[in-house]
């Protein structure tokens, strides 16, 4: 909520990292993701933040995570190098294990996440790690290179209607009348926050939407696909890139 932004971020020290997760009550299955600037508190639904640390009233850094827990952590660990980014990573990974959601999934609708300690710690800080720098970098990550098919625009026609659907069963997504991406991995789609992937979740971003306001939609409706076409593209690409790696991820911890 925005009363609360000034006690964890400034804007002149852009260091600090959020984890954003479902909130209590949020009917979509649980899931988080991770950011370096401002999240809306209704980032992929109901949502709820956890900062690295915040500040006081006259501007001190607090750690978030307590000098206590990190105590507890390298006692349990038997290991005094533990830090505390390294349990903030851990918790991110712990956060996506899909077993911990299946064997927590009614106490996460209901209660505040809890961390089980888990054998292997600094092999879950790794994955915490390589998700965090996945998820917050998503825009100059390599993209992937999906197959591009363009058709010519009908004769009658001087602009392309925008479309952007995802078709799973063909692995494809169609933007407009005339281009396609094809060959999408079919574990690209897997990568679901809340109750849709991140791919779905750019193509809806982007869609063309007329206001209901008789006024907004005469006036100030100018947003049209076609001038932004081609960032979408690039953002789809990367965004499939951080999905199959993402997984990849996931798929180890299912090991």
């Amino acid at each position: 909520m925005p009363s609360y932004w000034l006690e964890i971020h400034r804007g002149d020290k852009l260091d600090n990292i959020y984890i954003a997760f479902s909130a209590l009550g949020n009917t979509k299955p649980f899931h988080c993701l991770s950011s370096n600037s401002i999240i809306d508190l209704h980032l992929t639904g109901d949502s709820q933040c956890l900062p690295l640390y915040r500040y006081d009233k006259i501007g001190n850094r607090i750690d978030n995570i307590t000098d206590w827990g990190l105590k507890q952590i390298q006692t349990h660990y038997q290991d005094p190098t533990i830090t505390k980014i390294d349990i903030f990573h851990y918790t991110y990974a712990v956060l996506h294990n899909p077993a911990y959601r299946t064997k927590y999934e009614l106490n996460l609708k209901r209660e505040f996440p809890r961390l089980p300690y888990y054998e292997n710690f600094q092999k879950w800080v790794n994955w915490g790690k390589q998700l965090m720098e996945l998820h917050i970098n998503y825009e100059t990550i390599t993209p992937y290179n999906l197959t591009r098919l363009d058709i010519p625009l009908k004769d009658n026609q001087k602009t392309p209607k925008a479309k952007l659907k995802a078709d799973k069963t063909k692995n494809s997504i169609i933007l407009d009348d005339v281009t396609t991406l094809e060959n999408i991995p079919k574990i690209a789609w897997e990568y679901m926050l809340g109750n849709r992937c991140a791919l779905e979740w750019i193509l809806d971003q982007y869609k063309e939407k007329k206001p209901k306001d008789p006024t907004i939609a005469e006036k100030f409706n100018t947003y049209r696909f076609a001038d932004y076409k081609e960032i979408v593209i690039d953002l789809l690409m990367r965004v499939c890139t951080v999905s199959i790696e993402t997984m990849e991820i996931i798929q180890q911890m299912s090991k």
